[in-house]
């Protein structure tokens, strides 16, 4: 049985930018080959030290794989990631 394949979103909340950003780019660099699309947003633009991020990704994967790298983001501290299938 093949699983199909889903589109969907992972938006993740990063507290603090300079010092969380490195173990999230980790976890979003082994699964580089369900990621389509990367947007990252500086929340705050003026601010220099203990910054907020948010980065929205846009996969192509079964609904477990989305599923999965978003309870494995949830597990870091300081990150909130929140999945969205967004296909049937």
């Amino acid at each position: 049985m093949v699983t199909k394949k889903q589109l969907g979103t992972i938006t993740i909340l990063i507290e603090d930018r300079q010092t969380h950003a490195q173990d999230v780019q980790q976890m979003l660099t082994d699964a580089g080959h369900l990621i389509m699309s990367r947007l990252g947003v500086n929340v705050q633009p003026a601010c220099v030290e203990h910054c907020t991020g948010l980065i929205v990704v846009v996969m192509t994967a079964t609904t477990k794989q989305i599923n999965d790298l978003a309870k494995k983001l949830n597990k870091l501290y300081g990150i909130v990631a929140k999945a969205s299938i967004v296909t049937k």
